[in-house]
């Protein structure tokens, strides 16, 4: 009998369900991490929400463990990769509380827009100072999001019934979704220039990261209100705190804070500044919700080895997995390779197999190409739920299988589709087992992955080769590979590099700044 261990407080509809199913369950909240890691190896399977850290050392320790379950969305309190080398699935419940966290960012426009918190606590305090507290209307205000995926589009329904404009930022917003919502999508910095209050619902990726620093607060419209029920890492809290005193920035609420449990923010005691923690899931509906889903998803897995929601497997069959496993991998590296170089609105995106891989089962080879593809914007995209993500965005996904002949035993091509043109990536495995790039933006290319790589395209000059190397040596960064692929002498060429170092974002624009150099991209797999 399957045994599971509930390490976070959540509904008791969860563990009824695992006892309905006939896994043994326990409920131990508030373990130590030495408790925990005591104890994690009688189990094999581990139902968390935010408090418990499922970090590489806890799964050394956990030798029966063959699922991890997340009561919610983030899995930044999970080691997913140290997860993944031991074979243990990791799966989250991504739909369970977007009612609730968007309307928990309306409640805090609300509490900005009337300075409702310090009203009352003014009042509490025996004062009555009705003059003091001179709010301003949500009607006719100019909301600006950005991110208007699952839980940004309910925002923006909730908005519409306050007459407010929406605007929003987003990559993936096509303008057929974006005119289905209502509503108007544009640039980053006219957001931030046209909107009387901003909202943030993106994921925390390497692209997403600070986006309101301190350029970009300044860039903000004087008066501006920003509400952040998302991730902490998106809004620079020092510039926040130094703009909310010098009156540029008229309010801030925050839900989510760089650095959690937040006891010791600066940002606390500054006027016009609201603060709640963490507390955007936090309703009765949304803790039953994604207590029942993450419940039934494990029980599932491991009674029946059924995979739903899952971050790193795909959903396919026993018999399937062995010979998908080594094309998915391919297919996952080539749609990140895509996704991240392309930086606009994704209209559609193509999948196609040539050779042997032709006569395999195509749909979890595209459900891991697409996965890969979106992963450059969400953190909790999967082979799952990629295709809906897909379907609710308006992205066309066309699934291609050639029976032609190839160079290679198996080809696949991943095509992203824009309003620029077409992007286009192509990949083999080596000796069948290892993904290899051969193709990209036309011109050919041999390269394997590595977990850092740095993609430019360049003139074909003479010494730009080694100014590039003198930019990374002086820099700290060591090269491991180097390939290059050209359209012919004199043209247009590409260079994939891996290193060792991080690619900071001074040294990326160092490298930006060279002669000849008309990309350049730090990449990561």
């Amino acid at each position: 009998m399957p045994k599971v261990l509930i390490s976070d407080k959540m509904s008791p509809r969860a563990a009824e369900i695992f006892r309905a199913r006939g896994i043994e369950v326990d409920e131990k909240t508030g373990l130590s991490k030495d408790e925990l890691k005591a104890i994690i190896g009688d189990y094999d399977g581990l139902a968390i929400r935010s408090s418990t850290k499922v970090t590489a050392d806890l799964l050394e320790a956990a030798t029966r463990l063959k699922v991890v379950g997340r009561a919610g969305i983030g899995v930044d309190n999970v080691d997913v990769p140290a997860a993944s080398a031991r074979g243990i699935v990791v799966m989250n419940t991504p739909f369970g509380n977007a009612i609730t966290t968007a309307e928990h960012a309306i409640a805090l426009m609300f509490a900005l827009a009337r300075e409702l918190p310090a009203a009352d606590a003014s009042t509490q305090a025996g004062k009555w100072e009705k003059n003091r507290f001179m709010g301003v209307e949500l009607t006719a205000k100019t909301l600006g999001l950005i991110g208007c995926g699952n839980i940004g589009s309910i925002v923006a329904d909730r908005a519409h019934g306050l007459r407010m404009k929406v605007i929003a930022h987003d990559p993936f917003l096509t303008p057929e979704r974006a005119q289905a919502l209502g509503v108007e999508k544009v640039a980053l910095e006219e957001l931030l220039a046209r909107a009387d209050f901003i909202s943030l619902h993106t994921p925390l990726t390497d692209s997403t990261r600070n986006i309101l620093s301190r350029d970009n607060l300044l860039k903000t419209k004087k008066g501006v209100r920003i509400i952040n029920c998302a991730r902490g890492g998106l809004v620079d809290e020092a510039a926040l705190k130094e703009l909310l005193d010098s009156g540029h920035i008229a309010g801030a609420a925050l839900d989510v804070f760089a650095e959690e449990p937040a006891t010791a923010s600066p940002l606390f005691g500054t006027p016009n500044f609201v603060s709640t923690p963490h507390l955007g899931a936090s309703t009765e509906e949304a803790q039953v919700n994604v207590a029942i889903q993450v419940a039934e998803q494990m029980a599932d897995f491991l009674l029946l080895g059924a995979i739903e929601n899952a971050l790193n497997m795909p959903s396919v069959s026993g018999e399937e997995a062995p010979k998908l496993k080594p094309y998915m991998a391919l297919a996952e590296k080539l749609g990140t390779l895509a996704g991240q170089l392309e930086d606009s609105a994704i209209r559609g995106i193509g999948i196609e197999v040539e050779g042997a891989a032709a006569e395999l089962n195509i749909k979890p080879i595209a459900a891991a190409a697409l996965a890969g593809v979106m992963r450059a914007f969400s953190d909790t995209v999967n082979m799952v739920n990629a295709p809906f993500l897909a379907r609710e965005r308006n992205i066309d996904v066309a699934e291609i299988r050639h029976e032609r002949d190839t160079d290679y035993q198996s080809l696949l091509r991943v095509t992203v589709k824009t309003a620029s043109g077409d992007h286009v990536v192509a990949g083999t495995l080596f000796g069948l087992a290892t993904p290899r790039l051969v193709e990209m933006m036309g011109m050919k290319v041999e390269a394997d992955f590595a977990p850092r790589m740095l993609f430019i395209v360049n003139e074909d000059k003479p010494g730009f080769i080694g100014r590039l190397g003198s930019t990374l040596g002086d820099a700290g960064v060591n090269i491991g590979t180097f390939h290059l692929g050209r359209r012919g002498e004199g043209a247009e060429a590409i260079l994939l590099l891996s290193v060792d170092q991080p690619i900071s974002p001074a040294l990326l624009a160092a490298i930006a700044a060279l002669p000849g150099v008309r990309t350049a991209k730090a990449l990561r797999f």
